[in-house]
């Protein structure tokens, strides 16, 4: 059976003009007037806490916030606090699970497969965490999240992979609740030169379609939105 996919790349997108966006194409999937769509992109410093919220894994006063430059939101999407920022690429897909026949469990499985692919591109040998450590870690340092909702079998957000993000901004928070952990990045782990980061985030949409099997792409350049 042929499944089609359509790739809006974005660019660099405000959090909230994000989640919007994803809410609507989510309603609209469900309802039949889109196909499968995933949404590629950056953001500007967020620090964005899911459904588990605990606030005092945020290390910074809300008041500080302004200062480092960063926004915080809440959201419906699983896990804990997280930060997205400039150099790190963000797949949120809009996708059913019941067309591509697939369990929360699978399809979590498979974003982070999507990720532990990209990062081997560079020989990067990543790996999911172990028990209650989500996401993907090269060894005990954390280079890529994953937060999803999943609504009536409809997904949405998804997962950022840190190219080459300030990490500095991780120092704010206990990312995803896990203490004592370090963040890392492509940058940081691969001993070769990195291409432009628009390369990156298309061999990450690579990745996805394969993973996910997808046949029939459709790529959009939505970035003048």
């Amino acid at each position: 059976m042929r499944r089609s996919l359509e790739v809006w790349k974005m660019g660099t997108v405000n959090y909230l003009e994000a989640l919007k966006l994803q809410e609507k194409l989510a309603s609209d999937r469900k309802a039949l007037k889109i196909t499968d769509t995933l949404l590629s992109l950056q953001h500007p410093p967020t620090y964005t806490l899911g459904k588990r919220q605990t606030v005092h894994n945020l290390l910074i006063p809300d008041s500080e916030l302004k200062a480092v430059g960063a926004e915080l939101h809440y959201t419906q999407r699983g896990g804990d606090i997280t930060f997205h920022g400039p150099h790190q690429a963000i797949l949120y897909p809009i996708v059913s699970l019941r067309d591509i026949g697939l369990g929360a469990r699978k399809y979590v499985e498979k974003l982070e497969l999507t990720m532990i692919e990209l990062a081997s591109i560079y020989g990067v040998k990543a790996q999911v965490g172990k028990r209650c450590e989500t996401g993907v870690w090269v060894e005990d340092r954390k280079i890529g999240a994953i937060g999803v909702r999943i609504s009536s079998g409809i997904t949405s957000h998804g997962l950022a992979f840190n190219m080459d993000p300030d990490l500095n901004y991780f120092k704010h928070i206990v990312p995803c609740g896990i203490a004592d952990k370090d963040v890392t990045s492509l940058k940081k782990e691969a001993d070769v030169e990195l291409p432009a980061e628009e390369v990156i985030q298309e061999q990450l949409i690579a990745c996805f379609v394969r993973i996910f099997g997808y046949n029939d792409v459709i790529l959009k350049d939505k970035s003048v939105l």
